[in-house]
């Protein structure tokens, strides 16, 4: 897997194209004209674990990775958004109904594919309004009992599910 420094081919500051050096512990992206020097953000990404009466809000995604598995409603935390409201968005965007997150369940770190997040932050939430529709980028939304799970995508989803 690529690391997102591989994508940085030109300063941001100053145009110059970037060499690779060795500092700060690691080979970064360094311009040679004016010394700046790119350190990678960790993509952070939050999902809703959303239990009513033993069974489980899921999400059946649309698009690669993982195209027709089940997932927890999730996805990227937007720059300067509490990842616990993320968490709340990515619901109502995926399944149309409004939650409040009441927690932080779980924290989930390492990219697991290339597009992935380096940290996965899983909050408990309760459905507080809406109507259960998928959107989004969900092709159907429902719930499912914990004993009888559909084929689940990402491994947030998974350990998050399985207690681990």
């Amino acid at each position: 897997m690529t690391c997102a420094n591989s994508a940085i081919r030109f300063c941001p500051n100053c145009g110059t194209p970037v060499i690779t050096r060795h500092v700060f512990g690691s080979d970064r992206p360094a311009c040679p004209a004016c010394g700046y020097i790119h350190f990678a953000d960790p993509k952070v990404a939050a999902a809703a674990l959303v239990i009513v009466d033993g069974k489980v809000l899921l999400a059946r995604r649309l698009n690669e990775p993982f195209q027709g598995y089940w997932t927890l409603p999730a996805g990227f935390v937007d720059a300067c958004e509490d990842p616990a409201r993320a968490a709340e968005r990515e619901c109502r965007e995926e399944t149309g109904l409004l939650v409040k997150v009441t927690g932080l369940y779980k924290v989930i770190t390492g990219r697991e594919h290339d597009a992935g997040a380096d940290i996965v932050l899983v909050y408990s939430a309760i459905v507080v309004g809406g109507i259960l529709e998928a959107g989004d980028d969900a092709g159907e939304a429902a719930w499912f009992t914990l004993d009888n799970l559909p084929p689940l995508a990402f491994r947030a989803t998974i350990e998050s599910l399985n207690g681990e």
